[in-house]
């Protein structure tokens, strides 16, 4: 037995010295980040803080700085937070270097799925996956005796019967801030009613029946929501849910775990989660499957990119992913059982799309996003609005030289 335990303490004592080796050695190196702000990107920046010498810059609207950000030579960051789509512009401005050596050396605990490829090269490194998905107070809809809505047709039912009920300040949240978060709810509404983007030579095709259903159904959300909605995203609505003034909204996945943090949220254990709604009948939910990852800049050196590689992997250990499973809906080699998967799940299950993500699809995103809120205020009609974002798009589309 003595020698059991002296076996078990030189091991431990082993495997910490490793550690604290590694986490000096990687510690001489400084290392910028800058990613999205939510709860899952605090487990992982906080678990390479804690191995390296990492500043981690965490904001909302990280998207709009990388570009410019990382084009500087010596890049302002090593690591970007990266998506689907928010790859797209950084990979075709050549800002973001192949990761496949570094993958081969150190990237061994990596599942197949974590390895996202553009063009035969390993671009990021995917660490969970996210969707826009249904989140309801089980209690208020049980008061009621409500049946969790499937369709958005439902979803407008439901709504009336709870402010007619008046149990909440407003039925709905929704993510309606021009920008990304509205363009987003425009894709995931538009898809639902089996709308295309463009034609095949890339000109916009998205003011028609489609187009004006998406923008009609948007807009009936609306009445049952703050009257403050276009200053609405993400965070504003998973704090209308953490105060208990809505019912239900449409929001991404990595936001559900906050619904049960007792330091911020009076509503631990009401919220469920569900398949985002479709749009049309015996339609697939009408929304878009993403994943949330870490890409390293071109313009920094290789020696700091291993060293940023390195941290990454830190980030991602079973370990750290598996001691917060209600954070995310983690991607690793070993399964991490979470209740807030089962909204993200119940939509992939439901046949929802991957978001197609593409550099016309990113100026599209952003014309969108850009120029339908005045529909929404009743300042100009669906068509208009409309019109005005394929112009917006072929404005763009034409300067980066994706219509001829």
């Amino acid at each position: 037995m003595k020698r059991l335990m002296g076996f078990v303490v030189g091991f431990l004592l082993l495997t910490a010295s490793t550690v604290f080796a590694q986490c000096e050695e990687l510690s001489t190196t400084p290392i910028t980040s800058i990613s999205a702000g939510f709860e899952a990107w605090k487990v992982v920046t906080e678990a390479m803080a804690t191995c390296g010498n990492l500043t981690a810059e965490l904001d909302q609207e990280f998207a709009q700085k990388q570009v410019a950000a990382m084009s500087a030579n010596p890049s302002q960051y090593t690591i970007g937070g990266v998506a689907n789509a928010t790859l797209v512009p950084l990979v075709s401005d050549g800002l973001v270097r192949p990761l496949n050596d570094l993958v081969a050396q150190y990237g061994q605990d990596l599942a197949p799925n974590q390895l996202i490829e553009v063009d035969g090269n390993i671009m990021a490194i995917a660490m969970m996956i996210n969707a826009q998905h249904l989140m309801y107070r089980s209690d208020i809809l049980a008061d009621l005796g409500l049946e969790v809505p499937t369709t958005y047709a439902e979803v407008l039912t439901v709504a009336q019967a709870i402010k007619d009920a008046g149990v909440v300040e407003y039925p709905l949240g929704g993510t309606f801030k021009p920008g990304f978060n509205l363009g987003e709810e425009f894709v995931n509404m538009y898809l639902g009613f089996g709308g295309t983007f463009f034609n095949e030579d890339n000109t916009p095709a998205i003011n028609n029946e489609q187009g004006i259903a998406t923008l009609e159904m948007l807009k009936a959300l609306t009445a049952y929501m703050n009257p403050e909605f276009l200053a609405s995203d993400s965070t504003v609505v998973q704090q209308e849910f953490q105060q208990g003034k809505i019912a239900m909204a449409n929001l991404w996945a990595s936001r559900a775990g906050a619904m049960d943090n007792p330091e911020e949220s009076q509503v631990v254990g009401l919220i469920e989660f569900a398949a985002a709604p479709a749009a049309v009948e015996g339609g697939p939910p009408a929304t878009t499957l993403w994943w949330d990852g870490m890409t390293i800049a071109t313009n920094v050196s290789d020696e700091e990119a291993e060293v940023a590689f390195k941290l990454m992997m830190e980030g991602l250990k079973y370990d750290v992913l598996s001691a917060n499973p209600d954070t995310a809906i983690w991607l690793s080699t070993q399964p991490i059982e979470s209740r807030i998967a089962a909204g993200a799940l119940a939509s992939l299950e439901g046949g929802a799309p991957s978001y197609p993500a593409s550099s016309a699809m990113g100026l599209m995103h952003t014309a969108v996003g850009d120029n339908i809120a005045d529909f929404l205020t009743g300042a100009e009609s669906a068509a208009q609005s409309l019109a005005d974002a394929e112009a917006a798009y072929l404005a763009a589309a034409t300067e980066a030289g994706l219509i001829q």
